[in-house]
């Protein structure tokens, strides 16, 4: 086995106590344990000498950060998405990246299907509803809508979309969902295969699964709202950008939409002060998905891990494909 002392890895944030020690026994560790970003002075002292790099996903990982780490062997992120991390750059260095795929399916899917309960049966809306004395007062609060029967439309039918279709199926919806590819198991999975088209003029509620790509960059625009039934609900669990945020509000303004939901925004974070917390029909969490202390500990267990085989000029558990 490599002696892995002889390398110097560096992280760009705080990391969970679990990776910290595993990381720390087995490399020379120059970590960030403070919370918050480490200060580019100090961070660009570690760049120069750094062989691996765990990204909390914090910074932007492109030409010019590369530049100034001219040891750099082995990039891992403590996330699925790599939207700030210019692959092709890493790639032309042979610096392998890693994310960290399949050890949050559970926890985003439990979300996503919180944030659909939420859309259709108005719970954080009832809870301010109540908050505000109105229950007391006896004022009407509205009728909520049922899941059972209704179309459920995966944009993004994943490990995550399938997840997803499973709880969802657990109320009775009917799935249906769009791909790049239809899945060979959709039968196994008990939902239709549909073209984007259909599937927006089909679903009730609308679910967003996919990662952040030129193609799927403003793909729910103002086109893609028209054509929706009227009184849709649509949930975000992927990146804000994949949403075009005015057409959103438009179509939330209109009653188009019914609801929206999201765990992601653009911009993000979400200002306080934006119109569309203005609007009744709309809930916002704060990209938290994955929070769960189970989740984000085995992130970052899997970061560690990417790491280590890495610099032993192994396989990664989980390697970004290079583009």
């Amino acid at each position: 086995m490599t002696n892995l002392k002889q390398y110097t890895v560096i992280a760009s944030g705080k990391m969970r106590d679990v990776a910290f020690e595993k990381l720390d026994a087995a490399v020379n560790l120059l970590g960030w344990q403070k919370g918050g970003r480490v200060p580019a002075e100090q961070f660009d002292e570690w760049l120069a000498k750094a062989d691996a790099l765990f990204s909390t996903g914090n910074i932007k990982i492109n030409e010019e950060l590369l530049a100034k780490a001219p040891n750099l062997k082995v990039i891992a992120q403590a996330s699925v998405g790599y939207d700030n991390i210019d692959i092709a750059a890493c790639n032309a260095r042979n610096i392998p990246v890693g994310n960290t795929p399949g050890v949050l399916v559970d926890a985003v899917a439990d979300l996503a299907y919180a944030l659909i309960l939420d859309s259709a049966r108005k719970i954080v809306l009832a809870y301010d509803h109540v908050k505000s004395g109105k229950w007391g007062e006896n004022k009407p609060f509205g009728l909520a809508t049922d899941l059972a029967h209704k179309t459920l439309g995966v944009v993004g039918m994943g490990d995550i979309g399938s997840a997803i279709a499973e709880r969802a199926k657990a109320s009775k919806m009917k799935i249906v969902y769009h791909n790049r590819n239809r899945r060979a198991d959709d039968e196994a999975l008990g939902a239709t295969y549909v073209t984007f088209d259909e599937l927006l003029a089909q679903a009730d509620f609308i679910v967003i699964a996919v990662t952040l790509n030129p193609t799927t960059k403003g793909m729910f625009n103002k086109e893609a709202f028209a054509k929706m039934k009227d009184g849709a609900r649509i949930v975000n669990i992927s990146r804000g950008a994949v949403i075009d945020t005015e057409a959103m509000y438009e179509a939330l303004l209109s009653g188009k939409l019914a609801h929206a939901a999201m765990d992601v925004t653009d911009p993000e974070p979400l200002p306080g002060d934006h119109k569309l917390l203005s609007l009744p029909n709309v809930t916002v969490t704060p990209h938290m998905a994955s929070a769960t202390t189970e989740t984000r500990d085995a992130m970052a267990l899997l970061t560690v891990d990417n790491i280590l085989a890495g610099l032993e000029g192994k396989p990664m558990p989980a390697q970004v494909k290079a583009k």
